[in-house]
């Protein structure tokens, strides 16, 4: 999809997007979207799609670093419970508490055991979050090997993206199969009435991303929130104007 096309269809579902906040915000509503995925999947541009035009007091991303040794002996959801939303916030989950049936699982971090346990919790644990009144949407990017590969091969020989590309990454090209065997695992053990898995389509980005907001404001209730008035009254005189110096450059100023 070219860049003016994806722009022009983003430009409705944003504003959009807009409304559903102010509504959040009004009712007080909690609302968690979890994106997952391959590395390379898009989550990141995905994420941007849905906050960049948000209010970032009430929108917020997470994205957890590895546990540190004390979070490592700690229940395993306890150290994603303090970033769950307050009322009238939007929490994006860029990675979730499902790094242990993926990541984890596949990189041999995680015995066989605890993944099992995982599995068995994770419904548990989101449906007290649903029974609580959270909004819990949980996406899971689809992306072929061939454009995986291309993605990872552009982060090398981009200096831009270089810091995206970590050794996991490249561990990942060798085990897209094992990757593969532990989504379905993780689907089948987590795919529930009260928190389904969505999964789209990442093979086209921009495509993707159109999909995955259209999808969400669709399963959001009646989020249609009109802007609140805000009285701008004319000034009685004309606005004072700033006094400010303008900087100019040094020449010749030096490096060393």
């Amino acid at each position: 999809m070219k860049r003016k096309e994806y722009e022009a269809a983003l430009e409705p579902l944003t504003l959009e997007l807009v409304s559903m906040a102010r509504w959040a915000k009004a009712t007080g509503a909690r609302i968690v979207v979890v994106f997952e995925g391959r590395d390379t999947a898009g989550k990141g541009g995905a994420i941007t799609a849905v906050r960049d035009k948000l209010n970032p007091r009430q929108c917020r991303t997470v994205a957890l670093s590895k546990p540190t040794e004390a979070e490592s002996t700690q229940w395993y959801f306890q150290r994603y419970v303090p970033h769950l939303p307050s009322a009238g916030e939007i929490v994006l989950f860029d990675r979730s508490w499902y790094n242990r049936a993926g990541v984890e699982r596949v990189m041999g971090y995680a015995s066989a055991g605890e993944v099992d346990a995982f599995l068995a919790a994770a419904p548990m644990f989101e449906k007290l979050l649903v029974d609580d009144g959270i909004l819990l949407f949980k996406y899971w990017l689809t992306t072929d090997q061939e454009q995986q590969e291309a993605r990872l091969r552009e982060r090398l020989d981009d200096p831009l993206k270089r810091w995206k590309l970590s050794p996991i990454d490249l561990a990942a090209r060798e085990k897209y199969g094992a990757y593969t065997k532990a989504r379905e695992a993780m689907i089948k053990a987590t795919h529930t009435s009260h928190a389904p898995w969505t999964l789209v389509d990442f093979n086209d980005q921009r495509r993707g991303r159109l999909t995955l907001v259209s999808d969400l404001l669709c399963r959001i209730p009646d989020t249609h929130k009109a802007p609140d008035a805000i009285a701008f009254p004319e000034l009685g005189k004309a606005p004072a104007r700033e006094t400010y110096k303008v900087l100019k450059p040094i020449a010749d100023f030096p490096l060393d």
